[in-house]
């Protein structure tokens, strides 16, 4: 699974629109939406603030764990 298709998994997940998530995390709304369209990637720092809020391992967020 793409880290694109498995952020928008978490957040709709948690019933949370794009902006939301954005308020929740410091992260662009803009940028949410260009990683779920898989139009940029993600650098780690932004991933890291991700997995900690959804309460899940980086690897998880990234798409190369089930788990």
């Amino acid at each position: 699974m793409k880290f694109s298709t498995r952020l928008k998994e978490l957040r709709t997940e948690k019933e949370l629109s794009q902006k939301q998530l954005a308020n929740a995390t410091g992260i662009s709304q803009s940028a949410i939406a260009r990683w779920e369209l898989n139009q940029v990637e993600a650098d780690a720092s932004d991933i890291i603030t991700l997995a900690k809020f959804f309460g899940v391992t980086t690897d998880y967020i990234l798409g190369l764990t089930d788990y």
